[in-house]
């Protein structure tokens, strides 16, 4: 890959960069009244946020607490209730983003989607 380096700063041209079809953090958000999602942070406007590739987490165990969901993951998929991957949501009443590690992230997505 060709660079530059201008006072210090290396620089890719455009033409070099390879865009990822998803390049955004992965986030558990907790909302006032719409439940927790976890998903891939397209956005965020105050307390407005915009998901993608999202799942709602209906109902988890093998976690005490969304900060242990975020960090470990789950323990206990079997039990969890996950419905399937959206593309995008706008959630408009966010109280609580966490950052997810990868292990958590790999734990959360790897839950069998729960449908009825």
């Amino acid at each position: 890959m060709k660079t530059i380096n201008i006072d210090g700063i290396e620089y890719i041209p455009k033409t070099e960069c390879i865009e990822k079809e998803v390049s955004y953090e992965y986030v558990i958000i907790r909302t006032y009244s719409a439940g927790v999602f976890a998903g891939y942070l397209k956005s965020r406007t105050g307390k407005e946020v915009v998901l993608a590739h999202a799942r709602r987490l209906w109902y988890w165990d093998g976690a005490a607490s969304l900060s242990q969901l975020a960090m470990d993951g789950t323990n206990k998929p079997e039990n969890c209730k996950f419905p399937c991957e959206v593309n995008e949501v706008t959630l408009t009443e966010m109280i609580e983003m966490l950052p997810v590690t990868e292990k958590a992230q790999k734990s959360i997505q790897d839950v069998s989607i729960w449908e009825k």
